[in-house]
């Protein structure tokens, strides 16, 4: 189902039929944004298959482009097992701040438990960017901070169209 490469001592690639993947942009939807996905407890590739096509089962939700998947080490607490990550290009009808609630429902549905900063966990899902606004809340930060800063963004964006 994957097929895998390794780019570096420390990081590899994945590939599957989902996942880079690319669709023609004919979307209705109004807005655009940008999800980092990740996680690195139990099957979390098979978790980003699940989740895309929950995400693809939401009329108010259109995948547009997915990225490959990339295997790196965890950073900030590091006495964990390694993280894979993802990008998702979607388009939706949501706001930002109703689109970032519904991105946290998502989490918890497949298990998320926030216990402390960093912590191992079954998916993540990051609002990276929202149709090149520049928003700064107490629960919205956009662009995600330090996004430019993560291999774990960097790489799966760079592929991107």
């Amino acid at each position: 189902m994957f097929r895998k490469y390794s780019i570096s001592d420390t990081l590899e690639i994945y590939k599957s039929k989902h996942f880079p993947m690319q669709k023609k942009a004919n979307s209705s939807l109004r807005h655009s944004a940008t999800v980092g996905l990740g996680g690195n407890v139990g099957d979390v590739k098979r978790r980003f298959h699940h989740l895309l096509f929950a995400l693809s089962r939401d009329k108010r939700v259109e995948i547009i482009e997915t990225s490959l998947i990339l295997k790196n080490p965890p950073f900030g607490y590091t006495e964990q097992d390694d993280f894979f990550n993802s990008i998702m290009q979607i388009k939706t009808s949501m706001q930002a701040e109703e689109f970032l609630q519904y991105l946290l429902r998502m989490e918890k549905k497949y298990g998320r438990q926030r216990s402390f900063a960093n912590a191992p966990r079954t998916l993540d899902l990051d609002l990276l960017f929202f149709d090149n606004l520049k928003i700064i809340t107490k629960t919205l930060t956009l662009p995600h901070p330090e996004w430019d800063k993560r291999e774990s963004v960097l790489i799966p964006l760079s592929g991107l169209k």
